[in-house]
């Protein structure tokens, strides 16, 4: 099990530290539930999942109300203590019992295929190492289960995608929380041996002129049920 910290929140260090980010985001991803459509995306980014559930960067808890109540369990990991309190605070008023623990993915502090299910929603894009983050994701689920992913990542034209790449080199990390727009999240999970399924390409806003954040992706993916 993971170290219990829903009811206070409280840590002694912080794997992630980006107070401003964390701020900003909070009131960005708010308005992004109505504007940008965000709440129908978590709605479709969980509907039937069962059993115990992990979500790997939860941010400040916008998907907890979204979980169907066929969830026993959410362990929600997140490393930034200013958005992990509102997670809490998220976590108080959901459906579902929902675990609130600080940690990094690259570490996660729980035991081994111990999940039916992962979470990673709007992460791997601020992961330091992707591939070692992802290998955290296998351990942690069992064989069989399943990973569900919103992500956003690479896309577009050679134009757009060579501005990815210079804002990738320059401004954008540092002042989004090490966020990178340059990623591929499917092909990620496919070089950490996850089994592709069903996946689609989103547009975030669906409507107007094309982002250098636009271009996300919403899908599942399985631990093969055997290995070795």
């Amino acid at each position: 099990m993971a170290p219990r910290s829903a009811g206070s929140g409280k840590v002694s260090r912080d794997p992630v530290h980006h107070p401003l980010f964390a701020r900003y985001y909070a009131r960005l991803s708010v308005a992004a539930e109505t504007r940008m459509g965000m709440a129908g995306v978590r709605e479709r980014l969980l509907a039937g999942l069962s059993g115990r559930v992990i979500e790997i960067g939860a941010g400040n808890g916008l998907n907890f109300s979204h979980y169907p109540r066929t969830v026993s369990e959410v362990v929600a990991i997140e490393p930034e203590r200013r958005l992990r309190q509102l997670a809490v605070e998220s976590a108080l008023r959901s459906e579902v019992p929902v675990d609130v623990v600080p940690g990094a993915a690259e570490a996660l502090p729980v035991k081994s295929e111990a999940f039916d299910a992962v979470v990673i929603s709007l992460v791997l894009c601020s992961v330091r190492e992707v591939p070692r983050a992802l290998g955290e994701v296998r351990r942690v689920l069992r064989p069989g289960g399943v990973v569900r992913f919103f992500e956003h990542g690479r896309g577009g034209g050679p134009a757009m995608r060579f501005t990815q790449r210079a804002l990738d080199r320059t401004l954008w990390p540092p002042l989004n929380g090490g966020c990178h727009l340059g990623r591929d999240p499917v092909a990620a999970l496919r070089a950490a041996g996850f089994e592709l399924g069903p996946y689609r390409r989103v547009s975030m806003p669906e409507k107007g002129p094309a982002l250098p954040t636009s271009f996300c992706v919403l899908g599942t993916a399985w631990r093969p049920p055997r290995e070795g």
